[in-house]
């Protein structure tokens, strides 16, 4: 009798136990990778990337080569809030946005203003804070169909893996959201977005050219306000405060016919802010380390050393002027001075918000060392 009491109250438990009701296969939630942002007559205008992981898993009888389908879902409201949640009246599946690997602006966004912007990717509890940020004059359905090269993943892309073309060229690094917000609530405020354009005519399949993504300059914001785009080569100085930078190519000398290739790696940077008459002065200090890649011309060490210091100096000061052109700190100056003297910055922004002019540079010295001339051997002196 009491084993049947026992299998009775074991039965009375299990219709108690409740089932998984909210559970969901992964296999059936739409995964958002990217999402882009425009903002044209007074509404957002949200896209998100979505991608199928089992054509992009990498398993042992995956079909290599195989082009991989991206759908793209687009939403429209007042913020930006509204604009994502109309897709999900349309999205057949629960969408997922704690696999998003990137965020992509328009200009027109950017101009509008950033605040809705991060408060939104910094209060939603699903999104991460490691997602990259860059800024677009490109139609964000084209930038977010965009495939990679070989067929691969679009995950693959300089948009969402940059880190392996950035250790074979380093030039413009790319930025986390959770950097550029920390930026802007600086006291300088200055952040820097970098630029996504697609390029159609450097790689080709067979005969047919396939366009694929390029970094090609930044925008730039200074105290939370749109200050502009530079080009790429406008930012070629901006290569040495980068301590991260890992592989980057000058020519020597500056101009006119190269005698060398060098490859510069492991910048120093030392700002040190001086008052002179009242006024702030940056004396700059830039240490860089070298190899020759390629020697056009029989020159010794010491010859290209001091060359591609001209060089490196030259490419300091051209990008200081082009920032300065935006009112934008590309070298972070400003930021400098609040660091080692706060009173002296505070006192100086009461009465002007940027401090910086053409004169704010008092010095610049660049030494660079080269470590290896390769497998050739090379005169030194």
């Amino acid at each position: 009798m009491r084993k049947i009491a026992h299998i009775f109250m074991c039965l009375v438990l299990l219709v108690l136990v409740p089932g998984c009701w909210n559970s969901k296969d992964i296999q059936n939630m739409a995964y958002v990778t990217a999402l882009g942002i425009d903002y044209e007559n007074g509404k957002f205008k949200s896209y998100a990337q979505v991608l199928n992981f089992t054509n992009v898993a990498k398993a042992e009888n995956a079909e290599l080569g195989k082009p991989v389908p991206v759908w793209v879902g687009i939403g429209e409201g007042r913020t930006v809030t509204e604009s994502l949640t109309t897709m999900y009246s349309t999205s057949q599946l629960r969408v997922f946005w704690g696999h998003m690997k990137s965020v992509i602006l328009t200009e027109n966004t950017m101009q509008h203003g950033m605040d809705q912007i991060y408060e939104m990717l910094n209060r939603y509890r699903e999104i991460r804070y490691n997602i990259l940020m860059y800024g677009t004059k490109e139609s964000l359905k084209k930038v977010l169909s965009q495939k990679s090269i070989l067929n691969l993943s679009p995950l693959e892309t300089i948009m969402d893996s940059p880190q392996q073309i950035y250790s074979q060229r380093s030039f413009i690094l790319p930025v986390y959201v959770f950097k550029i917000i920390a930026q802007m609530d600086e006291p300088s405020g200055l952040a820097m977005i970098p630029s996504l354009e697609i390029e159609d005519n450097t790689w080709f399949e067979d005969q047919d050219s396939r366009p694929m993504f390029r970094i090609n300059g930044a925008y730039f914001f200074q105290n939370k306000e749109y200050r502009g785009h530079l080009w790429e080569d406008d930012l070629k100085g901006t290569r040495w405060i980068q301590r991260q930078l890992q592989r980057s190519p000058i020519n020597i000398p500056y101009e006119g016919k190269p005698v060398a290739s060098l490859i510069m790696v492991k910048p120093h940077l030392y700002i040190k802010p001086v008052m002179d008459k009242g006024k702030p002065r940056f004396m700059i200090r830039v240490s860089i380390n070298a190899y020759v890649d390629e020697l056009v011309k029989d020159t010794p060490h010491k010859t290209m050393e001091k060359m591609a210091s001209v060089v490196v100096e030259n490419e300091i000061k051209m990008s200081y002027k082009k920032g300065l052109d935006q009112k934008a700190d590309v070298f972070m100056l400003d930021e400098n001075l609040y660091r080692k003297n706060p009173k002296k910055w505070h006192e100086l922004h009461r009465t002007k918000p940027f401090i910086l002019d053409k004169d704010s540079i008092k010095s610049i010295d660049v030494r660079v060392t080269i470590d290896s001339s390769g497998k050739y051997k090379q005169r030194v002196n």
